[in-house]
């Protein structure tokens, strides 16, 4: 069972950085880890939080790139490790990482967009392979969980004409504060996308739900040369895909799962896109109510993404 615990402030070494917490997302992976699966082998006990945004409280004597004071991110993915998962994360006041992993943050992102960024980069990098997404383009945005709606904002920051295609309502409203241009349920939206694109069909599919059946479809509404992108996990699932059309259609198809070398640039885009991913954030807590975070972030039908805030003073 989860607990929330009284530790001591951890040292440095002459390598290594003491970030201060300042705003920690809690994600669906978390609760895998609570539940003992992950996708790389790990042991209890472990502290949670690989999405955060932070400020540098103590830097070690060789570290000379980053300095107190400073506001920082950091990626999750370290070699053969993962921040918050095989390597104790962000959902304490302190805690320890290595400045190779970190990114500073402009002042104009604010701490609870900040722990958004790992999230954002998935989406953001995915757009980034699909390649050349532009103002000519309809992408239609299969699945508007976290990654999806970042994806549609990216997509929209980008000059496209995005269409978010989600059963639930409330993301639905969530797509459309993030950017995009249309939201539907998924049985409305063939018709929507024939009457945008004359027919043609969408010349971006981002697949961002993960589901086997929707997966399939991506390839089934895809216009004529269409590019595809899939980034919704799915793990042992099967459904039946019309082959052919890869061929038939030229389809460009690209998978891609988490965020490398991609950063800095994400950053960059956010703050000179001035992208409001706030829309995200349904719920926040402090560290003290963490067990209630982590319940309230099962429940999503409410919440999109929720976040522990703590306290600048300590």
């Amino acid at each position: 069972m989860p607990q929330v615990n009284e530790v001591e402030v951890p040292e440095i070494g002459p390598d290594e950085i003491l970030v201060a917490s300042r705003a920690v997302g809690v994600c669906h992976s978390d609760i895998e880890l609570l539940e003992g699966q992950y996708i790389i082998p790990f042991t209890y006990p472990i502290i949670p939080g690989h999405e955060w945004s932070g400020e540098i409280v103590k830097v070690g004597e060789n570290v000379t790139a980053f300095t107190v004071g400073d506001r920082v991110v950091g990626e999750c993915v370290i070699g053969e490790d993962h921040f918050g998962f095989s390597i104790s994360g962000a959902m304490a006041h302190f805690f320890v990482v290595r400045p190779e992993w970190l990114h500073r943050i402009p002042d104009s992102i604010d701490w609870g967009t900040g722990a958004l960024i790992e999230t954002f980069t998935v989406g953001y990098r995915s757009l980034m392979q699909v390649g050349n997404v532009n103002a000519s383009d309809t992408v239609a945005v299969l699945g508007a969980g976290p990654v999806g709606l970042v994806t549609a904002a990216a997509a929209a920051a980008l000059g496209a004409t995005v269409v978010a295609i989600e059963p639930s309502e409330a993301r639905r409203e969530a797509a459309i504060k993030l950017g995009a241009t249309h939201a539907v349920e998924p049985e409305d939206a063939d018709a929507l996308l024939n009457r945008l694109t004359d027919g043609r069909g969408p010349s971006v599919v981002m697949e961002a739900s993960g589901n086997a059946n929707v997966m399939a479809n991506a390839i089934r509404i895809a216009a004529q040369g269409a590019r595809l992108g899939f980034i919704g996990i799915n793990i042992g699932q099967e459904a039946s895909v019309p082959l052919g059309l890869i061929q038939s259609k030229e389809l460009t198809i690209v998978g891609s799962i988490g965020s490398p070398n991609v950063w800095p640039e994400a950053i960059r885009f956010l703050e000179r896109t001035g992208i409001d991913l706030s829309p995200l954030i349904t719920d926040t807590f402090e560290l003290d109510d963490a067990i209630d975070a982590l319940t309230a972030s099962r429940n999503t039908a409410k919440n999109l993404k929720v976040q522990v805030h703590l306290d600048a003073s300590i």
